[in-house]
Formats: C-alpha cells, structure tokens, sequence
C-alpha cells in the first residue's frame, strides 16, 4: 500500500513554520470545505460524557470546542499539534467558549503520543493524517492503538485516493508533487491503513467537498 501514496517533501520544521504563517487566516482558507467532514467525523465517534478524549491536529481548535462540550465536567480532552501559534488560537477558542479547563493542549509529534498506555477513550484526527510523510502513517496509527483503551474509538477524516477515476486526485497530486511548498499533503488510504494497523472498521463513509474525502470509525479491539 504504502508504495501507492506518494511522499511528503517538506521536513517537520518546514510544516510547523508553514502552520504558524497560516494560523491566523487557515478558517478562511479551508474551513469552508473543511468544517462539514469535520462535523460528520464528530458525529460518527459520538464523544460522551466523562470520556478521555485526544484530537491530534487540532489546528483553531473548533473541534476541540465540540470536543469538550460532549465530555462535560468529568471528562477532559487532550490535543496535540505541530504549530504552537495553532495551539495559541485553539485555546483562545476554548477560552471564549468557557471550556479551557477541560483541555489539555501541548506542542509535538504524533509519532511519539505522550501519553500512557490504553489512557484514552476516542481519538479524533481531522484533516492530519495525510500530512504525514508515508512511512510515518503505520507508525502513528500503531501509536494511537497504544493509547486506546480496549474497545476505544478512533475516526480519522482525510482526503481519499480511494475513489476510480477522479481526476482531482491525478492533479492534486501532480501538484503536490511539483509544487510541495505549496500543497503539503496528498490523498492516502484511510480505510485500508486502520485495518493494517490492526483496528476493526465500524462505519465508513466516503464524502467528496472538491476531492474525495474518507470518514473511517475503527475500534480497538
């Protein structure tokens, strides 16, 4: 599989510097088209109250806000994100919404969690895993299956290269290819890389805003 999708060009320090001078308009930007596969994700891992809670790319935070309202009093959220001006605007989202307390944001590398074995009941990502260079994809997903709980919860939104015959794909990845300052990610196989790395795939669904996006739920088992 992993010789099907394509590479990531730009180094860790390139991303998270492409983030930061982004952070403040990336809503313009993208969360036109963004944020309606953002809300199916949410709906499809149903976030319940008392829950631990992990969003890895949380970006502006706004599902993080949805995040922590669905947790309530007992529960927390956690997050982790690359761009520390990216974790500056989430919390001031989450202080605007009264819900910073029940957040717990940091800076790193989803590579490495840090956090302890099976501590976690769900995991969001939204938009991230294809940011990762190819080889990183397995890694992480083995990472999230640490931090799970038996029976936890992980959905993963991202752009697809599991659709025949669109073109969009062809060109975005031309585009990444060639230009990859400018497009830093690629369309990977979101349903087939939670079944490799061991999780059991509950509900799919395929969705398109102007690429083909997948919205995979995978339990652990």
């Amino acid at each position: 599989m992993q010789d099907r999708i394509l590479r990531v060009l730009q180094s860790k320090e390139q991303t998270r510097a492409f983030y930061n001078k982004i952070a403040r308009v990336y809503d313009l930007l993208s969360d036109r088209s963004e944020a309606p596969m953002r809300k199916a994700g949410l709906v499809l891992l149903k976030p319940g109250v008392g829950e631990q809670m992990l969003e890895i790319g949380f970006g502006t935070g706004h599902s993080l806000v949805a995040l922590a309202k669905a947790v309530g009093l007992k529960g927390k959220v956690f997050g982790l994100d690359l761009s520390d001006k990216m974790l500056k605007l989430a919390k001031a989202n989450l202080a605007k919404a009264g819900l910073l307390e029940r957040a717990r944001l940091r800076c790193g590398d989803a590579t490495q969690l840090p956090y302890t074995d099976r501590s976690l009941d769900a995991i969001f990502m939204s938009f991230t895993l294809e940011l990762f260079d190819t080889p990183e994809i397995p890694k992480i997903l083995r990472e999230c299956k640490r931090v799970l709980r038996r029976g936890g919860r992980i959905v993963v939104v991202a752009m697809s290269k599991d659709a025949k015959h669109d073109p969009l794909i062809g060109v975005f990845e031309w585009t990444h290819k060639h230009f990859p300052n400018f497009l830093d990610c690629r369309p990977i196989y979101v349903r087939e890389s939670l079944e490799r790395a061991g999780f059991k795939i509950t509900k799919a669904q395929k969705k398109h805003m102007w690429i083909p996006v997948e919205i995979v739920l995978g339990v652990r088992p």
